[in-house]
């Protein structure tokens, strides 16, 4: 008997002191993606289908904060089926979240099937640049789309590409929305730079 309160209580503070269910889905997501086929053309559109469960809403729809965690679970199943994390570790590399920007433009209520469509756009020196796309399956509308810039430490995208593909892989061009997000980002930085006296300091 005394066993059991043990576990229940060990089980209380694993949750109180864990997301245990992000977890949880982050081993079911990649278990997953490490089953299905690889993907050679490391471009491609990758889908995961989802439904909006309680768990997801607030306001009888997604709570704003579940877009982003949606998208770190479709980026797992990505980067492992086109086989970026296969790269990352030959090269000794590792990968950050830079920057992402989300625009909402319908709720999922809950309820509501969806496909994340998730695929890598274009790079330049230092990251990845990714679209991922919430998809209604009840009209086909598209209710959220998300930028990311997936930051590579030591190493490069052009490393990682060159190394998967086993010869130099030309940029695609940035789309004219994108190319704007990235300069924002580029601006911000140096701002932020010069704000804090760094711009100073690397003269």
């Amino acid at each position: 008997m005394w066993w059991l309160l043990w576990l229940l209580a060990a089980l209380l503070v694993l949750f109180c002191s864990l997301d245990v269910w992000y977890f949880l889905r982050v081993a079911a997501v990649v278990l997953r993606a490490w089953f299905q086929p690889q993907i050679r053309d490391i471009t491609a559109e990758q889908t995961l289908t989802g439904r909006v469960s309680p768990h997801d809403i607030d306001m009888c729809h997604m709570n704003n904060a579940r877009y982003l965690r949606e998208c770190d679970f479709a980026r797992f199943s990505l980067y492992i089926r086109n086989g970026v994390f296969k790269g990352l570790r030959a090269l000794k590399a590792s990968m950050v979240v830079g920057a992402t920007t989300i625009r909402y433009r319908r709720a999922l209520c809950i309820g509501e099937g969806f496909e994340l469509r998730s695929r890598i756009v274009s790079w330049d020196d230092k990251a990845f640049y990714l679209e991922q796309r919430f998809v209604s399956t009840k009209d086909g509308l598209v209710c959220a789309v998300m930028y990311c810039k997936q930051s590579i430490i030591r190493s490069s995208p052009d490393k990682i590409m060159q190394h998967l593909c086993k010869r130099k892989v030309e940029c695609p061009e940035f789309p004219e929305d994108l190319q704007h997000w990235v300069n924002f980002i580029s601006a911000s930085s140096q701002a932020l730079r010069a704000e804090s006296g760094l711009e100073e300091k690397s003269k």
